[in-house]
């Protein structure tokens, strides 16, 4: 006798439903819910722990997902998880991709109070002051995770950290490091100052050139990095906060770089120069 086949969630059930309306703002801040989606983030929202708990609280699986990536829904029902097999136009509905990957996972929100991470007295922290691009928002995470930071701030003025954007565009990382949400700019460099960080501005137009800072070793020290808006950049009042404004250099032809690249540039630089301060390795050696 063949086996059965596996029982599929209804396209009619509330708990698609449920998970469907939060590809909305307003859905994720009242239900403090949000959708990852695909292989990685589902595999990485599975392994976090925060007080003990993954924050995976559902996966929606199509059968074919289900077999590729069976470790993935091992992980997932290991973590508390509610599995749920759904036909491919479930999970495609449920989705906010073109090409859905067969994984949308429904998971708590984890942002970290601000006190938490400003009390850790973090040595390198990027500030998203007025970002509004929610793939902007997402890479610049990815890129903090990356060169070791610890903590990232997204001011009250930025995007949705759960905007489903983000969150791919941070492939995982954003279960990897804390994050706070919705600070005020001036709250933020404030306490991160009293905690001991040097606060430096990246502007396109600023007084000072990160090789310079770096030549002159100002750059080893705790370090808070404001990033702003990608079209305009900061703000003259927040500008006036930082301690420095400082640009990248462009050697070549290129008019600027985008926000994520230069963000990327910045961060690298102070986990350089932090490392090598320390006698610890550098970031680049292999």
């Amino acid at each position: 006798m063949p086996p059965a086949a596996p029982e599929l969630i209804s396209p009619r059930s509330p708990r698609v439903a449920a998970a469907r309306r939060l590809a909305r703002r307003n859905a994720r801040g009242k239900e403090r819910l949000f959708l990852a989606e695909g292989p990685q983030a589902v595999r990485e929202a599975a392994a976090h722990r925060a007080d003990g708990a993954s924050p995976l609280v559902e996966l929606f699986a199509t059968v074919e997902a289900a077999e590729r990536h069976a470790d993935i829904v091992g992980d997932a029902r290991a973590a508390g998880a509610r599995v749920h097999l759904a036909g491919d136009e479930v999970v495609a509905d449920i989705s906010t991709t073109v090409t859905p990957q067969g994984l949308v996972g429904v998971c708590r929100f984890l942002d970290t109070p601000f006190d938490e991470i400003v009390a850790a007295r973090p040595r390198l922290v990027a500030v998203l002051a007025h970002v509004r691009d929610p793939g902007n928002a997402g890479t610049v995470l990815r890129c903090a995770d990356a060169a070791g930071a610890d903590a990232v701030v997204l001011t009250d003025a930025s995007v949705d950290l759960y905007n489903p954007k983000a969150v791919r565009a941070s492939v995982g990382s954003l279960f990897h490091l804390p994050v706070a949400v919705g600070v005020p700019v001036e709250s933020a460099v404030a306490a991160l100052r009293d905690a001991g960080a040097r606060i430096v501005a990246a502007d396109g137009a600023g007084e000072d050139d990160l090789d310079d800072e770096l030549d002159q070793g100002t750059m080893g020290g705790p370090t808070a990095w404001i990033f702003g808006n990608e079209a305009w950049g900061l703000p003259e009042q927040t500008r006036a906060l930082a301690d420095a404004v400082v640009r990248v250099p462009i050697h070549g032809k290129a008019e600027s770089l985008n926000l994520a690249t230069a963000a990327a540039v910045c961060l690298y630089a102070s986990a350089r120069a932090q490392r090598a301060s320390t006698g610890c390795r550098s970031v680049t050696d292999s």
